[in-house]
């Protein structure tokens, strides 16, 4: 697999196609706070587009502390950072964008090609640290450098991650009770739930900068308690570093954050030592032979194109008095004899007062009817949606892979006239309809449709009733906010999600639900496309598909999906 095919990964189908305005082109990776994603600029320039998990976009004290932290990171500039370039903590979800930096991480480059040699170490420890010092100008702490956080470019190193570091004047941030950072690459103090400074990143650059050299974390592996514990009550065993390098480590790594060096400090010591190779703009050939060639950006990802096109305008004839007439116009009936056709050569023309009075009817009639296929599209869709579910689900019919069970949406009419109108209705090969099907032949339950669900704290759901949607709490599905992002809970009714699953079918419901035996199911992970399978106690079996999820806000949070339901369908 080549180093382009490592850093491009597709999208899955989970991934969102457009983000804010960026068309994403390929997947970059994954990390603590969400995904990574290759998109560009309208000019064309590569980007790299951060999207925030969901269980932090439900924090409202998150969005606060994101929206800080972006506006400070806007004002970072240095030639060793991923400079911020666009950024919404209010977005559904929140998201950020940097310059995309062509280049392997320092983890990557580790791995491929091991431990770097001394002088590409220098070239390291100087270029981050010139980056801090741009980070720190803005009254900023990273929090979390470590070498996945380090891209190595042809140039130099490009320090990320900063737009969710923590500026200095504010409080201290946890998530489900954790601090941020990576416990092999923290400064004591960070262990122990100490004061936060810039001392503290540059304890993180000697930690990242013996990974470079050592091709492991200073402080070894294992679980993170015995990591932490080491960090804090340990001192660094030194002796593993190549010896013209353990003064500077030693200054970096020092117990008490007064004792380190600063980030200008470590550019001059670098600089030293690196002599006439320090002004050769970008570093020596040692240096990019550990980043490697550069990836081939793929190209931006074009808009989709129309579903529906026009069929084109002919050219005018100049010996024809009447304008052209596009093909799909031509197809349509001739007007009746009642309409005067215009003789060979000649053009009728209408009094201007009835033509103003015909053009006034015609946009009526237009609008009118714009209105109503307006009104009716959004409710079509949703119909839509548990329509293709519900005929994925449904293997009761001899139906092909495109028709649609009448029985998806409530009230829907089925008959000869509806197998008429939908030839794929009709079995596959030999012509029969479904109600040829023999008698003996065992029968699915059929689907019933429910787009747009709404689940709050004062409603709740039944998988039993022919409405499944409850006023008050006396269904067996409630919705709740007493933990953190919220839960389904239930008496009696069973819930599995189905991670990854679009398009989940009845039997893959069944099979999930087998083993199933939890009666709540939190609600922290789970954003707009999350389905989850639920079987109550009589056997009847629901899909319910989120469509919009608000829980930032417990007393208003609420839940709205689309719901199928298969009864009397646990067998």
């Amino acid at each position: 697999m080549s180093h382009a095919t490592e850093v491009f990964q597709p999208l899955q189908a989970d991934d969102p196609p457009v983000v804010a305005g960026y068309r994403l082109a390929a997947r970059l990776g994954a990390g603590g706070m969400g995904r990574v994603y290759l998109s560009h600029t309208q000019g064309g320039r590569p980007v790299a587009i951060k999207v925030v998990r969901p269980e932090l976009a439900d924090d409202p004290g998150f969005r606060r502390r994101f929206g800080r932290e972006i506006k400070a990171a806007r004002q970072v500039r240095g030639a060793y950072t991923a400079e911020l370039i666009d950024a919404d903590a209010d977005g559904v979800p929140p998201w950020l964008a940097t310059l995309y930096v062509p280049g392997p991480s320092l983890t990557e480059a580790v791995t491929r090609r091991g431990p770097l040699p001394v002088p590409a170490v220098l070239w390291l420890m100087a270029g981050v640290a010139e980056a801090l010092q741009a980070i720190h100008a803005e009254g900023i702490v990273h929090r979390d450098l470590k070498p996945s956080n380090v891209l190595l470019a042809g140039d130099g190193p490009r320090v990320i991650d900063f737009g969710i570091a923590l500026a200095t004047d504010g409080t201290s941030y946890t998530a489900t009770g954790g601090t941020i950072g990576t416990p092999p690459f923290m400064a004591p103090e960070q262990a122990s739930g100490g004061e936060i400074t810039a001392a503290t990143d540059i304890f993180a650059l000697g930690q990242t900068a013996a990974f470079a050299v050592l091709g492991r974390p200073l402080y070894g592996d294992g679980p993170a308690v015995n990591v932490l514990y080491r960090i804090v009550h340990s001192d660094p065993d030194l002796s593993l570093l190549p010896e013209s390098l353990r003064p500077l480590f030693a200054r970096c790594l020092a117990a008490d954050p007064a004792e380190r060096a600063t980030p200008a400090e470590v550019v001059e010591w670098c600089r030293n030592r690196l002599g006439a190779d320090a002004d050769a703009g970008g570093g020596p050939a040692v240096w990019r032979e550990i980043t490697g060639p550069e990836p081939v950006v793929p190209a931006p990802e074009p808009a989709p194109t129309p579903a529906y096109t026009y069929a084109p305008v002919p050219a005018p004839d100049p010996a024809s008095p009447f304008p052209p007439v596009p093909a799909t116009a031509q197809a349509l009936p001739r007007p009746g004899s009642g309409w005067p056709q215009p003789p060979s050569g000649r053009t009728v023309r209408r009094p201007a007062s009835k033509r103003r009075t015909a053009l006034i009817a015609a946009a009526a009639v237009t609008g009118a009817a714009v209105l109503v296929v307006a009104l009716a599209w959004s409710v079509m869709d949703a119909m839509d949606r548990i329509g293709d579910r519900a005929t994925a689900g449904s293997t009761a019919s001899s139906a092909g892979p495109t028709a649609r069970s009448s029985a998806s949406v409530p009230g829907s009419s089925s008959g000869p006239s509806a197998d008429a109108a939908n030839p794929s209705a009709v079995g596959a090969g030999d012509g029969a309809s479904e109600d040829s099907v023999s008698s003996d032949s065992p029968q699915e339950p059929r689907p019933e449709g429910f787009p747009l669900v709404w689940l709050d704290a004062k409603n709740s759901l039944s998988l039993k009733s022919s409405d499944p949607s409850l006023t008050g709490r006396k269904g067996d599905i409630r919705f709740g906010c007493e933990t953190d992002g919220c839960e389904l809970k239930s008496d009696s009714t069973v819930f599995v999600q189905i991670f990854g699953g679009h398009g989940t079918t009845l039997d893959e419901c069944r099979l999930m639900l087998r083993s199933a035996d939890r009666h709540t199911w939190p609600l922290a992970a789970a954003a707009a496309g999350t389905e989850i399978c639920m079987k109550d106690k009589e056997g009847n079996i629901g899909l319910y598909v989120i469509q919009t999820k608000s829980t930032a806000l417990p007393d208003l949070a609420f839940l709205q999906g689309d719901l199928t339901v298969w009864r009397d369908a646990a067998s």
